[in-house]
């Protein structure tokens, strides 16, 4: 889901720290190192990067066309290449069949087995596009503050992973118990009754 989606699933997070000043160039020099590359054309199968609110598919970050206002406002692109087993498969038949013509056997090893689907998976990795995935977020640097349009789990753990690799800064996750361990103020006995606490189970 992105920003402008009619339905919204948002994930608050607290920035801890700040960034070398000037603020604006070091977060645009920041993204460019972080760019999500291309994978159309590689064998990998996955790949992980910033991107462009507005151009999607045409990350650009020159001058502040990231900033809205006073908001940072880009994008979190994961571009995943699936193949099909059951293509993995016909393939690696058609080349077994292939393979045993040529050297006149009836069986081939396991290593040759794996070999051959080893090829045969990097090839179709090779030729079939990526499906991309753009996952929003709006970045309060003066509040240190940042929502995420997505509760899914693994691009939590992405954004996480990535925002700290491009800003050197951590990203803390807010849920009751970080809201309140951050917002107040509490001692080191509070703050140890507080860890302690299980949620209630409101439907019996």
């Amino acid at each position: 889901m992105g920003l402008l989606s009619s339905s919204v699933s948002i994930v608050q997070y607290r920035v801890e720290g700040k960034l070398e000043k000037p603020v604006i160039e070091t977060v645009a020099r920041c993204l460019k190192k972080n760019v999500i590359p291309d994978v159309d054309e590689d064998i990998a199968d996955r790949t992980v990067g910033w991107t462009s609110f507005d151009k999607p598919f045409n990350p650009d970050f020159d001058g502040s066309s990231f900033l809205i206002g006073t908001y940072f406002v880009f994008s979190l692109r994961i571009d995943k290449k699936t193949v099909p087993t059951s293509l993995i498969r016909k393939h690696c038949a058609m080349e077994t069949v292939k393979r045993l013509a040529a050297t006149g056997r009836k069986y081939l090893s396991r290593d040759e087995k794996s070999m051959i689907r080893e090829q045969v998976t990097s090839v179709l990795t090779l030729r079939i596009p990526a499906t991309p995935n753009v996952y929003d977020l709006i970045w309060n640097y003066e509040e240190s503050s940042l929502w995420f349009f997505s509760t899914l789990k693994s691009a939590n753990e992405e954004l996480e992973t990535l925002f700290f690799r491009s800003f050197q800064l951590p990203l803390i996750r807010l849920f009751p118990y970080t809201t309140a361990d951050l917002a107040m103020g509490l001692s080191d006995t509070q703050r140890d009754n507080l860890v302690k606490l299980t949620a209630t189970d409101f439907t019996e």
